[in-house]
């Protein structure tokens, strides 16, 4: 048994395998519905979610999170306006956070119903700057960082550095106004209150929201149940110590109760947040002690230490992710001091102990 699979044996699938058909949606309890749409992605699928509502005495709906926009995207939700919406409309679309498989198609869906988005005013305002830029997730920018670090495959290089417009290509523009949602604060939905938990490290002020009254977590990314979260340094904030931020983060979801339905972004919702957190606490424990290994041996750029986290083969889209959480792990080390770092000759960042 691979060593995931063991780890997902420690959670409870409610749902076993039922999974939402294209299109279609299952009430998970209710006022809640749970839609599933296809990435063309390695990561293959986002879910979304569809909650009761009612607001300035209209009934309709609130939408949380959007998918990419892309015509089948467009195509799978004209199916749930027709099956799943029950003759309303939809009031709100509340975002988690700016990544696009997240936020892709909020200007259409808001546009299309005039109905408000809501979401933290960073993610807001990094989405609008990611999409309004040419050289978005790409660029020379990037692709010296990514040689900073290490990458040096000239190909590779030049590939990123001519990625031009990857994110407005999923996420050609955003809503021209928002409503702000902030960390302890409560969304009032379908005469529920949803308590919104801030989290970092993943993404710049990435939303969770909680249900007392349901025992509902909404998780986004910051929980997910098979695969860790991809958390990354890049260089708009070069220095940054994501991986810290992401771990002091996901505590925050520890004084909920044990028996919390967990709603996740990826893979199916869940019970078991307690044991989940955990479990990513011990995932990157042993990670860095991987890292710290490796770098007593010699000193180490993130390139290298690519293989020492992941040990599968990476093509370019992957690696400049996993090159980014390389860093991170770096730097969780380097920010607590255990390690320290020198810039080569060649321009090279690379990590060794610091006593």
């Amino acid at each position: 048994m691979s060593i995931a699979a063991e780890l997902e044996r420690a959670l409870h699938y409610p749902l076993a395998d039922e999974l939402p058909p294209r299109g279609g949606a299952i009430t998970l309890a209710p006022g809640v519905k749970w839609l599933r749409m296809q990435l063309p992605f390695a990561l293959d699928h986002i879910n979304l979610w569809l909650l009761r509502d009612r607001i300035d005495g209209r009934d309709g709906w609130t939408v949380v999170d959007t998918c990419i926009d892309h015509p089948q995207s467009r195509a799978d939700w004209e199916a749930i306006f027709a099956a799943e919406l029950d003759g309303l409309p939809i009031l709100r679309v509340l975002v988690t956070h700016m990544h696009p498989d997240h936020v892709g198609l909020a200007h259409w869906l808001c546009e299309r119903w005039n109905a408000p988005l809501w979401m933290s005013a960073t993610d807001y305002q990094a989405a609008r700057y990611a999409c309004q830029v040419v050289n978005s997730f790409g660029g020379d920018r990037l692709a010296d960082y990514f040689q900073s670090h290490g990458m040096t495959d000239a190909g590779d290089l030049d590939q990123i550095r001519h990625r031009k417009s990857y994110y407005r290509g999923l996420v050609p523009a955003m809503p021209p106004s928002y409503a702000r949602l902030m960390n302890g604060r409560s969304v009032t939905i379908g005469g529920q209150a949803w308590r919104c938990i801030a989290g970092y490290g993943h993404a710049p002020e990435h939303m969770a929201l909680y249900c007392e009254a349901a025992g509902i977590l909404i998780s986004g990314d910051m929980v997910l149940p098979r695969i860790s979260t991809n958390v990354s340094v890049y260089e708009m904030e070069p220095e940054a110590d994501a991986l810290t931020l992401f771990l002091d983060s996901i505590d925050r979801f520890l004084p909920l109760p044990a028996d919390t339905l967990v709603l996740p972004s990826h893979g199916k919702p869940f019970t078991g947040l307690h044991t989940r957190i955990q479990q990513l606490h011990d995932h990157h424990r042993d990670r860095l002690a991987e890292v710290m290994d490796a770098a007593r041996d010699q000193p180490v750029s993130a390139c290298d230490v690519l293989p020492v986290l992941f040990k599968r083969p990476l093509d370019l889209h992957q690696t400049t992710f996993a090159l980014g959480e390389a860093v991170a792990h770096l730097h969780r080390l380097w920010h607590a001091g255990q390690l320290k770092r020198v810039r080569g000759d060649d321009g090279i960042w690379r990590f060794m102990p610091a006593r």
